[in-house]
């Protein structure tokens, strides 16, 4: 009995180029997604941290947050472009998914710009303070309560909707077998030994 299936989920052949929303079965946006998710918790505590510490350690955690929050903005920027793509490119007009899509697509963009604004005044305004100030603390819980907002309205899409989910060709996404399905092939290129 086979324990793991590596070769299905790292195959490239098989697969359809479809620009700025990736291939299919590997989307871009979703995993360019979680770098400025991360960037903004991580960015939240350590600003957190640097206001409860304070001194030259807070010094050090706003700094710190300052340059997290710069590349989460920059991953930021990716995400949208590929998020709008799949919006642009797959999204089936006046449906639920696309009302759906449109709210995590609003909650999201004003995350990025809540991040661009934030950033920018890390570095201009607030570059020499020596914890994180209050402002900047307030922009950095927002921003991490919407994103939390727009990933739940993102997760719905794909779980409860099955936004944008490719099957293996054929139903289900995952088959019942003891041979691996790679992408592109049919239930008759490849064999099947069904799983007693």
């Amino acid at each position: 009995m086979r324990l793991f299936s590596f070769r299905p989920a790292l195959t490239i052949r098989g697969r359809t180029w479809k620009g700025l929303r990736g291939m299919s079965g590997k989307p871009l946006h979703p995993p360019l997604t979680d770098v400025p998710v991360g960037a903004v918790v991580l960015a939240t505590g350590l600003d957190v941290v640097s206001v409860v510490v304070s001194g030259p350690l807070g010094r050090e955690l706003y700094r710190a947050g300052t340059f997290v929050l710069v590349g989460g903005v920059i991953a930021a920027v990716l995400a949208a472009v590929t998020g709008a793509a799949d919006w642009l490119g797959s999204t089936p007009r006046r449906t639920q998914a696309w009302r759906t899509v449109n709210a995590h697509a609003l909650v999201m963009a004003v995350v990025t710009v809540l991040l661009v604004a934030a950033g920018t005044m890390r570095l201009t305004w607030y570059a020499d303070d020596t914890a994180t100030p209050l402002p900047m603390l307030a922009l950095s819980v927002v921003a991490a309560g919407l994103t939390v907002a727009g990933g739940a309205i993102g997760g719905s899409l794909v779980y409860d909707y099955g936004f944008n989910v490719e099957v293996a060709g054929d139903s289900p996404v995952w088959h019942e077998s003891a041979v691996d399905r790679l992408p592109g092939e049919s239930t008759a290129d490849s064999p099947s030994s069904a799983v007693p």
